[in-house]
């Protein structure tokens, strides 16, 4: 007697044919997370095709290396973090936007900020966030610290704290943003305070 087919998805199947656009979208999520994994020495090409469920071979269709792979992936990540956060600047809702990017793409958020900082042929992307995050504390800091070495201190110091903030909050599963935001402005206000102390 013969077995009845089944009706589930043949493992060997290649495939579905997707939109060009679609397929690039694909790779580069399953690009973001493989590489969120592992970073950008430790992850191959083969890793993120298994991830997306494709071959290598589409995935070098797409980009024609792991660097231009990985440079598109934090790209993405930087976009969707302006179009959540924005780039301007520092308010009452600026903490709760960048949890919210957070939370919205934990991989690229972790990718950019864990990853790439570590990574020299990519530190390009990190310093000019830095860089932004720099400027528009320093801006913050203008009415409440007078220019000089201990305002260039805090304005560099309290992205870096924001930042760590974020990841550690990613890291302990996402407690309640509403207090995480509260718990980091007290936190960027302890700087202040002891920038401000004499």
């Amino acid at each position: 007697m013969v077995a009845p087919v089944s009706a589930g998805v043949d493992s060997a199947a290649p495939a579905r044919r997707l939109p060009r656009a679609e397929r690039r979208e694909q790779i580069l999520g399953a690009a973001t997370r493989a590489f969120a994994r592992g970073g950008y020495a430790s992850t191959a090409l083969d890793d993120v095709a298994t991830e997306a469920g494709i071959t290598h071979v589409i995935v070098y269709r797409h980009f024609a290396s792991k660097s231009e792979l990985y440079r598109a992936v934090l790209d993405r990540a930087c976009q969707r973090l302006d179009e959540t956060v924005g780039t301007g600047e520092y308010d009452a809702d600026a903490i709760p936007a960048l949890l919210r990017a957070a939370a919205a793409d934990p991989d690229g958020f972790r990718l950019l900020f864990r990853h790439a900082a570590r990574e020299p042929e990519f530190g390009d992307v990190i310093d000019q966030i830095r860089s932004s995050g720099t400027q528009i504390a320093d801006r913050h800091l203008s009415d409440e610290i007078p220019a000089g070495p201990w305002r260039d201190w805090a304005a560099h110091l309290i992205p870096i704290v924001v930042l760590e903030a974020v990841i550690a909050w990613l890291d302990a599963g996402q407690p309640d943003a509403d207090l995480a935001a509260a718990r980091i402005s007290a936190a960027i206000n302890a700087i202040i305070k002891a920038t401000t102390q004499p």
